[in-house]
Parts: C-alpha cells; sequence; structure tokens
C-alpha cells in the first residue's frame, strides 16, 4: 500500500468485479459504490480524481439510463472528477454518448487490468494537472512591485532592490539580456517615485540613426539643419521633472557620449542650433544587454560615462535562472489572452508545464508572451500542449507505458510545480501538495530534484 494512497471511486452492483478491482488498484484508497446515490454521496463527502462507472446500473442493468444518471450526477457535484465509463462491447454508442456527457474516458469489458490502470493513470494524471493549473490561476505571486508577477527568489530580489532605489533619485544602470523586462522596471521605478506626476520619456537609443541621436535627444532650432522647419523640444527636456529612460545605453557612439557626460553633470540642454541654455531636472535611467565592462576595455564606451550612469546596477537574470517564474508568467499570459481573445482555454496539458520549464527561453519573457498569445488564438482544445507553444519535449520521449514509471513521471512533474509555486520554500510546498515537510524531502530524493536555497 502507498504511503499516500490516491483516492479512486468505483461504482458497481457486481461484488465479484469489484473484489477484482480492488486487487487491481490495492495501491488506491478505493471507495465501493454500488448505486447512484451512494457514488453522489461519496464524492460530496471526498475529494475523488477518478471514478470507474459501470453503464449498466440498476434498476437499468441491461441499458444504459442509470450509469448516465450516475455520470451526471458525478460530475454536478464534482465536476474536476474524471469519470470513467465501463461498458459492455454491444452498448458502444452508449460510451460515446457518456463521452459528449462528459466522461473523461471508456473501457470495453471484459476488463484488461494492464488496459485500465493505464487509463486510470492517465485520469489521475489529468486531474492533478487541472488541479495545479486552478491553484495557478487562484494563487497570486507574492510581488513587492504591483504590475511586475514574479515568484522566483533571483526575481524577487530584484524587486526588492527596486524598491528601495526607487524613491530616490540616483541613476540607474539596468542590466540584462533582451525580452527580460528591463523597460517594465523602468516604468516601475518612475512610478513608485516622488517624479510619478511627472513625464516617464523612453527613447531606444539603438533604434535612432547616429545622425539624428542628438536632436532626438537635445531638440533643435527651426532651421539648424536642413529639414528642419519648425522647433524640436527633445526628449531630454521633455521628461523635465520626470524620469528619461535611455534603453541600449550601450548603442550610443562616443561622439554622443562626451554630450550625454556633459548632460549627466549639470543637467543643461542646448538644443542643435540654439544658443540659449535650458536647466532642466530629470532623473535618468539606462538599460543594456550589452557587456560594458568588455566595451570600455575595447574603448568603445567611455569610464567616466559608466560610472556616472552606474549609480546604482541592478542586474535582471534571464528567465532561464528564475525557478518557477516560467510557469507563473505562462499562466497568467493564458488567463489575459484567453479572455481577451474570448477563447476557451484554460489551461496546460500534459507535458506541457515539463516542457516550459525545460526550455532554455533565449527570448526570455517576450518569448513567452509570444508563443502563449500564438497557442491560444490557434489552438483546438481547452489545454495547451507542448506542441501548440512550439516546444519539444525530447527528454520525455520515448516514455515507458508501464504504469510504475507514468506514475512516477507524474509525481515527479507534480513536484516540480508544487516547487516552483512555493518559490522553493519547502514548507509551503509540503503545505500546497497536502504532505508532510520530511515526506517532501524523501521524494524530492527519491526524485533528485534539487532546490537551490
Amino acid at each position: 500500500m502507498a504511503s499516500n494512497p490516491k483516492p479512486l471511486l468505483i461504482v458497481d452492483d457486481d461484488v465479484g468485479l469489484l473484489r477484482q478491482l480492488r486487487w487491481a488498484f490495492s495501491d488506491h484508497k478505493v471507495y465501493p459504490a454500488g448505486t447512484r446515490q451512494e457514488a453522489i454521496d461519496i464524492v460530496r463527502t471526498e475529494v475523488i480524481p477518478v471514478a470507474i462507472v459501470d453503464l449498466g446500473l440498476p434498476p437499468d442493468p441491461d441499458g444504459a439510463s442509470e450509469g448516465l444518471a450516475t455520470l451526471s450526477g458525478i460530475l454536478a457535484a464534482a465536476p474536476a472528477t474524471k469519470v470513467i465509463i465501463a461498458t459492455e462491447n454491444e452498448t458502444r454508442e452508449h460510451a460515446l454518448r457518456a463521452i459528449a456527457l462528459g466522461a473523461y474516458d471508456f473501457y470495453q469489458k471484459p476488463i484488461d487490468v494492464d488496459v485500465l490502470q493505464l487509463i486510470v493513470s492517465r485520469a489521475q494524471h489529468m486531474f492533478e494537472l487541472e488541479a495545479e493549473n486552478r491553484r495557478l490561476a487562484e494563487v497570486a505571486p507574492a510581488s513587492p512591485v504591483d504590475g511586475i508577477i514574479a515568484s522566483s527568489a533571483e526575481m524577487l530580489r530584484v524587486l526588492r532592490n527596486v524598491e528601495k532605489i526607487a524613491p530616490t533619485d540616483v541613476t540607474v544602470l539596468l542590466l540584462g539580456e533582451s525580452g527580460t523586462g528591463k523597460e517594465l522596471l523602468a516604468h516601475a521605478i518612475h512610478r513608485m517615485s516622488a517624479r510619478a506626476h511627472g513625464p516617464f520619456v523612453p527613447i531606444n537609443c539603438a533604434a535612432i540613426p547616429e545622425t539624428l541621436l542628438e536632436s532626438e535627444l537635445f531638440g533643435h532650432e527651426k532651421g539648424a539643419f536642413t529639414g528642419a522647419v519648425r522647433l524640436n523640444v527633445g526628449k531630454m527636456e521633455s521628461a523635465d521633472h520626470g524620469t528619461l529612460f535611455l534603453d541600449e545605453i550601450g548603442d550610443v557612439p562616443l561622439a554622443m557620449q562626451v554630450k550625454l557626460l556633459r548632460f549627466l553633470q549639470d543637467q543643461i540642454v542646448e538644443r542643435v542650433g540654439g544658443r540659449k541654455p535650458i536647466q532642466v531636472d530629470v532623473r535618468i535611467i539606462c538599460a543594456t544587454n550589452q557587456d560594458l565592462d568588455r566595451m570600455m576595455a575595447e574603448g568603445r564606451f567611455r569610464e567616466d560615462l559608466y560610472y556616472r550612469l552606474n549609480e546604482v546596477a541592478i542586474r535582471v537574470p534571464p528567465l532561464r535562472e528564475r525557478l518557477g517564474d516560467a510557469v507563473f508568467l505562462a499562466s497568467f499570459f493564458l488567463r489575459r489572452f484567453a479572455a481577451e481573445y474570448d477563447r476557451p482555454v484554460r489551461g496546460f496539458g500534459p507535458g506541457t508545464l515539463a516542457a516550459l520549464k525545460d526550455h532554455s527561453w533565449p527570448g526570455n519573457v517576450r518569448e513567452l508572451e509570444n508563443r502563449v498569445k500564438r497557442a491560444v488564438v490557434m489552438a483546438d482544445g481547452p489545454l495547451l500542449s507542448p506542441n501548440d507553444l512550439g516546444l519539444s519535449t525530447p527528454d520525455e520521449e520515448p516514455q515507458s507505458l508501464f504504469i510504475r514509471a507514468a506514475r512516477a513521471r507524474a509525481e515527479r512533474e507534480v513536484l516540480q510545480l508544487a516547487l516552483a509555486q512555493a518559490g522553493a520554500n519547502l514548507s509551503k510546498a509540503a503545505k500546497l501538495l497536502g504532505i508532510s515537510r520530511p515526506t517532501l524531502y524523501d521524494l524530492m530524493q527519491q526524485h533528485q530534484i534539487g532546490v537551490d536555497m
């Protein structure tokens, strides 16, 4: 008998068959029922992941009316329960009707124990996946910064640093790969600062040609150069009493770096073609995905400018280093896009959560968001598969069909999900799983799952 046997409801009036099924599922906590009312009473008082229901129950043992009514009653009382219908060969059309009414699957008598065990194992796995999807939808990540979703210890450290520096006026340098959310963090710093009622002015330094960058930053007077038909107020002047966000600061050419350094020293703007100095009050936040130390060593980035910008540097970790955040963010994006596009997608199917965790996410959060959006729009069913997300599952192929191996895979996946959702907090993970902390620790050792504490 397993230490934590899974509940299994078996609804059948054949005492001999009940005895056989009890033996076949000796590692489960079997709840036998001989009538519809007994079955419904059980699912109302116990959490039943899977139920096996004989279609030919009395008072209609040769028909399907009572079996179908039992199916409907179970699903009305416990919609999440996976109901497997047992049917005779000659009543296959009734089994198909049961599927239409919400049955998870069916099998035909006489019983093949191995086949039935596999169907029950798959149903149990699906119940656990859907339960985890519901928990992901209900539990809000413990993020100290409004509007930013994170549960990993790595990202929570970043957010706590954002919380500390936001009320100050220090210049901030955000370092990290493309797509990690640096601009979102810059917005958060501005929103939590004393400048929140002032403008937030972003500029992507890599997207503006070198010949136009000075005019974009500092502005220009009418007639300052060919094509300057009117006065243009630059980004620095526009950000007065607010925040200027210089994205991709590593792409600023050396000649412009000198002028930027001068501005940082005195916060005085001189428009191109103008002679009047304009004093502004601007907080600077910069971001780059480049290695500024290497660029300084190669003479491509000024050291004095680097130290002006680097009053406080925050490294934003890539998604692959943020334990559990891929699952949290995917769940958030799924709910958002399902509502936005009115799609019936409600969660992730078998193997999908493992694929989300195993993918390296070279495009980080931006890649994750795009994949989930496309999957929600294009998916045919209610649960997203790895294929819907364009993710491969090489580690899971080929999979053993032995029940013990399938059960171990399901157990390992649920353990990983709980640890990810709990942010590697073992006590919280044990509570989510409904087991003790020592039991969780034993299971982690058994499945060779480690947690970076």
